[in-house]
This record gives structure tokens, C-alpha cells and sequence, in this order.
């Protein structure tokens, strides 16, 4: 129950942490904290305690045969564990090397004790009491030494609460829920968003990643954002998901202080659509819908909306289909938008969500987001500039600042910063 209790506290600190914490620790510590540290507490301490406990009963027992025996025992006995005690405390710098010395001494001090009270106490003792107290004692030096053993044991595995307990004092997220919340079921209706001078950093001790940002995203607005590696587009994503706390500033959406809300209220009612399509082990509807909130009617609508239904319909299990992480690239991005259109949200992220896929994905899937999500407002952070020459507004970043915004044909034709990568892309 110890081991449980701590694994879930390991898991529950772990999966509230912030993203900084994933960036500073190195997988390979995770890994071990939650193998070999885990196995130490469920197994291998555990078991040395045992053994200790066992072997010290072991050792009761032959001291109070000895003394049952030859009580006289007692006053040899007594001083022996003194001095072993002693000796143990003065040399703990040269224990391993004094151990063998020291068990040795105690044991056959032990064992000299009953035999010679044995021969001195002859005419009272009986030659079977006599020989039962001298073969327990023999046993001795072999009892003390698994007793040291299988506490070093002990000793060296403890650590491995320690460095579970480690991650306990960890920075963690915001709380997940805020019980005295009266935010809206229906909430964000609009699906306007503001930044406020905003300003986000990766980690404290760092520059920030986005420096006063000021930005009205209107109700259906379609808002490009482009730049160059580095520029700060992702940030934007990662403020409005709270993936990182803001340094300075503040996001609204629909006038709330998203600040102010659980991480649960403001990540379930927006959507992203990742550069990195992740799908997990299991059924592909498991994938589209993991709490069975919506019909199969719905999950086939939106695949269909997603041009996915025909690839479906021809798998052996069709949404039961349980090889979903082995998809290609494209289809499992296909996934993920049927997942957007299944929860149809008022506010959408595309971050470089068709960056890595070929020409004819990205085409359908423009194509489905321009007609499934025309009431929304779309936030596209573009790696093809070509699907954003259409929105509503262009954003152009440059470390972390925004250098320009405007519609892409006023941008064009300021003949600026977008207008050069326009024509670097053979737009223009």
C-alpha cells in the first residue's frame, strides 16, 4: 500500500508539472523514477527488512536458549554487545574493514561463554541441554553477518523514497479545477481573444519568448501567423493553453481573465491542432472520442468531414481499428482534425498543423477548417504562407514582438517583411 501510495503521488506530481519542468529533466530520470526506484520500494526493501527481522529473531532465539541453559551467560553477553556497539560507533569510517573482525569476536566470544559456563556448571546441566546451547551459539557469527547484510541492503535502497519524494516539491500548474467557479457551461461563446502586453518566458532566468503583445482577435476572425524560426509564433499557442504561465500581461477570451480559470475549464474549451499528430494505443474511436461523449453517428460525420470515412469503412474493425499510432503521418493529422470538428469549439489553433504533410492533406484539410469553422476563430501559426494568403488578418513575429498586421494584401503591398517571404515563397 506504501509503494502504491507513493507511485500515485510520483504520477500525480509528474503530470502536473510545467512544461519547463519536462525541459530541464531528462527523460532517462523519469524513466528510472518510475522503474527501478519504484521497484526498490516494492521489492527490494521490503524484502531486506524481512530478512533483517527474520535473522533477528534468529538471534533472540539463540540468546535466550544460552541463557536458559547458563544464566550466568548474561554477564559475558551483556558487556560482548557493549563493546560491540562500541566499536561499531567509533570505526564507522572502517566498517567494512573491521566488520568481519567484529562479528567474528562477537560470535565466538559468544560461543566461549556457553561452553566454558557449560563445564563450569557440569554437575547441574544435562548433556542435552549443554549440547543444544553450544550448537545454537555456533550459529552466531553466520546470523549477524545476514543481519548486516540485509540491513546495508536496506540501507542502500531507502534512497529510492527519497528520490521518489524528490518530485513532491517540484513548481506545479495551476489547479486543475476551481470549485468555486462560475464560469459559463457554454463559455466562450464569441471566441474573441486579447492580449494585453502580454509577455511569456521558458523558464525564470531566461529572455522572454514574447515581449508586449497587444492583439484583438474579433469573433470568426481568421488570424495567420507567420515568421521565422524562433520569431515566437508557438508561444502564442502556449500562452493561450497556459502551457506556460505569462511573465507580464494578460489573455481574455470573450472579456475572462484566463488567469483566473482552472487549467480543466480553459484547455476543454479550446482546440489545437499540433504540428505532431499524437495518437495513443488503443481503438481509433477511443482516439476521436476517449470519454464517449458523442454518438457514432457524430464520430462518423466528422470523419466524413474529414475525409476520412472511405479508410475507415475498409478497416477490419472499422472505429474499433486498435493500430492507430501506426498510421502515416497524414491520416493520423486527419484524425486529429476529426477530433477538432467532433468538439467544435469556438476557438481553434493550428500550430503548423500541415507543415509536415504532403500537398494534397494540407489542401484537404484547408478546405474542411474554411467550411467547418467558419464560425470560429481560427489562429494559424503557417509554415506555407499559401494557406493563410486568405484570412482575415496576417500577423508577421519577429523575436517576439509582432512587426506586422494587416490583411495579407495590404501587407503585399506595404512591400514589408511579409511581402519579402511571400516573394522568397514564389507568391509574389
Amino acid at each position: 500500500m506504501a509503494s502504491r501510495q507513493l507511485h500515485l503521488e510520483l504520477l500525480r506530481n509528474v503530470l502536473r508539472s510545467p512544461m519547463s519542468f519536462f525541459e530541464a529533466t531528462p527523460s532517462g530520470n523519469l524513466l528510472n523514477r518510475f522503474a527501478k526506484e519504484i521497484d526498490a520500494i516494492d521489492c527490494m526493501i521490503p524484502d531486506g527488512l524481512k530478512m533483517a527481522l527474520g535473522y533477528v529473531f534468529k538471534l533472540m532465539e539463540v540468546c535466550v536458549i544460552v541463557l536458559l541453559a547458563t544464566p550466568f551467560a548474561a554477564v559475558i553477553m551483556l558487556p560482548l554487545a557493549l563493546l560491540y556497539a562500541f566499536v561499531q560507533v567509533t570505526l564507522t569510517s572502517r566498517v567494512s574493514r573491521w566488520l568481519a573482525v567484529n562479528l567474528e569476536f562477537l560470535g565466538n566470544g559468544i560461543v566461549l561463554s556457553a561452553a566454558v559456563l557449560s563445564v563450569m556448571g557440569k554437575d547441574t546441566l544435562s548433556p542435552g541441554i549443554v549440547g543444544l546451547a553450544v550448537s545454537h551459539s555456533l550459529q552466531v557469527t553466520g546470523i549477524l553477518s545476514w543481519i548486516v547484510r540485509s540491513w546495508t541492503d536496506v540501507e542502500n535502497n531507502i534512497v529510492s523514497v527519497e528520490r521518489v519524494k524528490e518530485y513532491a516539491d517540484t513548481p506545479k500548474e495551476a489547479e486543475w479545477a476551481l470549485e468555486d467557479s462560475s464560469l459559463s457551461p457554454s463559455w466562450p461563446q464569441a471566441g474573441t481573444i486579447e492580449f494585453r502586453d502580454y509577455g511569456l518566458q521558458y523558464r525564470k532566468g531566461l529572455e522572454l519568448a514574447l515581449k508586449g503583445i497587444s492583439l484583438h482577435v474579433h469573433e470568426r476572425e481568421k488570424i495567420g501567423i507567420v515568421g521565422r524560426t524562433g520569431a515566437g509564433k508557438s508561444s502564442l499557442a502556449l500562452g493561450i493553453f497556459r502551457i506556460l504561465e505569462a511573465a507580464k500581461g494578460e489573455i481574455y477570451i470573450d472579456g475572462i481573465n484566463i488567469a483566473e480559470l482552472g487549467l480543466h475549464d480553459l484547455r476543454s474549451r479550446i482546440t489545437i491542432i499540433p504540428q505532431d499528430p499524437v495518437l495513443f494505443s488503443g481503438s481509433l474511436r477511443m482516439n476521436l472520442d476517449p470519454f464517449d461523449a458523442y454518438s457514432d453517428e457524430e464520430v462518423w460525420k466528422a470523419l466524413e468531414l474529414a475525409h476520412l470515412k472511405n479508410f475507415v469503412s475498409g478497416l477490419p474493425d472499422k472505429l474499433n481499428y486498435d493500430k492507430s499510432p501506426a498510421q502515416p503521418l497524414g491520416q493520423r493529422q486527419l484524425v486529429c482534425l476529426a477530433r477538432a470538428l467532433l468538439r467544435k469549439t469556438r476557438i481553434l489553433v493550428l500550430d503548423e498543423a500541415t507543415a509536415a504533410v504532403d500537398l494534397e492533406t494540407d489542401a484537404l484539410i484547408q478546405s474542411t477548417i474554411r467550411s467547418q469553422f467558419e464560425d470560429c476563430a481560427v489562429l494559424t501559426i503557417a509554415h506555407r504562407l499559401n494557406t493563410v494568403m486568405d484570412y482575415t488578418k496576417v500577423i508577421v513575429m519577429d523575436k517576439g514582438h509582432i512587426v506586422e498586421m494587416d490583411s495579407p494584401s495590404n501587407l503585399i503591398a506595404q512591400s514589408g517583411q511579409f511581402y519579402r517571404m511571400c516573394r522568397e515563397a514564389g507568391l509574389v
